[in-house]
């Protein structure tokens, strides 16, 4: 067994608690084992004076981590599952996906308790085409400007630029110790969340047997058929962060799935929702179908009027 592990991370708070968290787990399970963490910034950290949908994206929070990975540079990466692209990067693979974290979007607010008391006009702040095209779907007369930045800096410009509320993924809120912050969990039926949203991804190096039998212990059988159908169904539908669709899934019973997944137009106007159940062994399937029935039913004219083609 090998005596050392390098985790490569972003070096934001809420990365830092993902890679802390998978680096207390290592340690437990292998207390002879070293392992070090080495700080990252990625071009998403770096760019944020822009919507994530115009500078490229998923992807933009994990390229330099995946770089360093297959030059040898770190052994893993820990990622929050909803920032990887669908298409990880020849040479390397998702060894481990963690159990799943509350999946939702929260509303926070210093002004309003909860969703319905948010006044006509509303300022709402969110970086998140999908979360925007769904809560105008719901409140089209909401007011919705982009927020970037980490939680901190996001729950700092709540007060800073006067938002009447801004929408947070609960997980992250949670792990950083701001439960409190949360007036209200946004129902599924009106805000589905992001694909794999509140689950960690640890990447590998794919050749790596050794180091991958090592992490075994922290995938989520679960987690893991209910993810895989999710991205499934962003890949069907080349989707990113340019993309209002949201999509989530749940194992009913063992060994089956059930994903509900919603694909809208940016303005909220549109919106077309469906959902799918069958074995947790044919989730890519599943994902797939999920996906080809949105298009049918109106999703594919959605998706060309922003200029994607599928």
């Amino acid at each position: 067994m090998r005596k050392k592990i390098i985790i490569g991370t972003r070096s934001s708070k809420l990365a830092l608690w993902q890679a802390d968290y998978i680096m207390e787990r290592l340690q437990q399970q292998y207390p002879d084992v070293e392992i070090e963490k080495c700080l990252m910034t990625t071009k998403g950290d770096k760019i944020l004076d822009a919507p994530l949908a115009k500078i490229g994206g998923k992807g933009l929070f994990t390229k330099e981590l995946e770089t360093a990975m297959l030059e040898g540079e770190i052994d893993i990466a820990v990622h929050s599952l909803k920032d990887m692209p669908v298409v990880v990067p020849e040479g390397l693979v998702i060894t481990a996906i963690t159990e799943r974290e509350n999946p939702g979007d929260a509303l926070v607010s210093n002004k309003y308790n909860s969703f319905a008391e948010l006044p006509e006009g509303a300022k709402i702040g969110t970086s998140s085409l999908r979360r925007k095209a769904q809560l105008l779907h719901a409140r089209p007369d909401f007011n919705i400007q982009d927020l970037r930045g980490n939680v901190n800096t996001r729950l700092q410009k709540l007060e800073s630029e006067n938002f009447d509320a801004i929408i947070l993924a609960a997980a992250g809120l949670k792990r950083l110790g701001f439960s409190d912050r949360i007036k209200e969990e946004l129902p599924k039926t009106m805000c589905l969340p992001a694909v794999g949203q509140g689950a960690l991804a640890v990447e590998t190096r794919e050749d790596d047997t050794e180091l991958r039998e090592m992490l075994a212990f922290l995938d989520d059988k679960e987690t893991r058929a209910c993810t895989i159908t999710e991205r499934a169904f962003l890949a069907a539908v080349e989707g990113g962060c340019q993309v209002p669709v949201g999509v989530y899934a749940i194992s009913p019973k063992p060994g089956m799935v059930k994903a509900e997944a919603v694909i809208a137009s940016l303005d909220g106007s549109k919106l077309y929702r469906d959902s799918i159940e069958g074995p947790a062994l044919e989730g890519v399937k599943l994902g797939r179908e999920l996906a080809n029935k949105l298009l049918d039913m109106g999703g594919r004219d959605i998706l060309k009027e922003i200029g994607i083609e599928v």
